[in-house]
This record gives structure tokens, sequence and C-alpha cells, in this order.
């Protein structure tokens, strides 16, 4: 299983648990991953929105880093684009302005990810060639295999590991990687009749009369006082 398909399943899992942040992306196009929506938003909120989109917490650097975990984390494949692709730096940036308790685990993270990169390679991690940057996210990305040195580089990458999948699969370039469509309406005409003959059931007439009409499906149904099902 590679990295998408394992984060698929990490969110699908985890949105009933509440373990991921519950704020997504707001867009209007997979580009843009953050955006002002008009509708649902109270004066006062639309007021918060943009005085924080008009703020910049990440430096050129850090961007540029966030950048590169992000798709670290999520690159893109034969089905979508990155993460980057998806807007989620973007989305992650709102966060920390939007959630400021983020703001001091992520910057701290990102210095501590430098420090450690400085002291192996001699760079900071923007600057580090791909495999030299892969053998220190390698030894943070597993938590039951990190060693205890390891440990704030293990909590950093989980949180970003957590504010991607967040912003990609809430994204729209996310949802359709799932595949998710929705509520849709459909129609119903009972169990096929050939499942119907396997166990040797069949329809009785008032069910198909009263149950199983197409014609009759946009109605609402409605009974009487004595609980019998009636048509308006």
């Amino acid at each position: 299983m590679d990295r998408r398909e394992n984060l698929k399943w990490l969110i699908s899992g985890s949105l009933a648990t509440g373990f991921l942040i519950t704020t997504g992306c707001k867009e209007t196009s997979p580009e843009v991953a953050v955006s002002l929506p008009a509708y649902g938003r109270t004066p006062e909120e639309t007021l918060h929105d943009s005085k924080i989109m008009a703020e910049q917490f990440f430096t050129e650097k850090e961007r540029k880093t966030i950048e590169i975990l992000c798709d670290i984390i999520i690159p893109a494949d034969e089905k979508s684009g990155s993460a980057t692709d998806a807007g989620v730096p973007d989305f992650i940036e709102f966060m920390m302005k939007d959630y400021p308790q983020f703001q001091l685990p992520v910057r701290g993270g990102l210095m501590w990810l430098n420090n450690e990169c400085s002291k192996r390679f001699g760079k900071e991690f923007i600057d580090c060639s791909e495999s030299d940057r892969m053998l220190v996210i390698e030894d943070i990305a597993w938590p039951d295999n990190a060693s205890p040195e390891m440990s704030q580089g293990v909590k950093f990458f989980n949180l970003m590991r957590n504010l991607t999948a967040t912003g990609f699969f809430t994204s729209e370039m996310g949802i359709k990687d799932l595949g998710y469509v929705g509520n849709r309406p459909n129609e119903w005409d009972g169990v096929p009749e050939e499942v119907l003959k396997k166990h040797g059931l069949s329809y009785d007439a008032r069910t198909l009369e009263v149950c199983l009409k197409m014609e009759e499906r946009n109605k609402i149904a409605a009974w009487d006082e004595y609980g019998n099902l009636i048509r308006t």
C-alpha cells in the first residue's frame, strides 16, 4: 500500500473520531485552496477571514519547506496532483493564523528539521538533495520505529501529515481522488427478481402496488390515523 492509500485509510477512519483537523480547504478551484465564501458567513466571520488572509505567517524559506514536505506526504500520481497542486500550503498558512496554537509546534518543527539537516549534511532542508531529505524523513515518519532522540521530529511530522491530509482530502482535487460523490438521488425498484427466486421469495401484490410504483416515487407518503399507508 502506497503513501496516498495509507492516508486515505487514515482520513476515512479518523473523521469519525475527530482525530484530524476539522477545518478543510475552502476553495473555488483546485488551484486555490482558501477563499472567502460569501454564503453562510456572518459579518464578524467575514471580517475575521479577511484579516487573517491579509496577513502572512510563513517566511519565504518556511513556505518552500512546507511545500516540499506536503508533496513528500502526498505526491502526485496518475490519478491526481500533489498536495501542493491542491493548494494545501495555502490551507496550512491559513490554519496557522486561524488556529494560532499551531504556530509554535510548526515553526519549532521547521527549526528542528533544519538543525537536523545541518548536523547531518551541513545544509538546511530545502538545500539538501532529495535523497538526503528522505533520510531524515524516514527517521521521523514512522513513530513506532523512531529512536527516542527523534521524538520532536516525529511530533512535528505527525502534525504536518495531519494538516496535509486534512487539506488535501477536503479540497476539490482530494475529494475527487477519494471518489466521494455525496448523496445523490436514485431509483430503487426492489430486490432483483433473480435474487428473490434464488431464495424462494417474491413480492406480494400489496408491496408491488404501494411500494414499488416508480411513477409515484416523487410523491410524499402519508399515513391514516390507523397507521395505514395512503397516497397524497
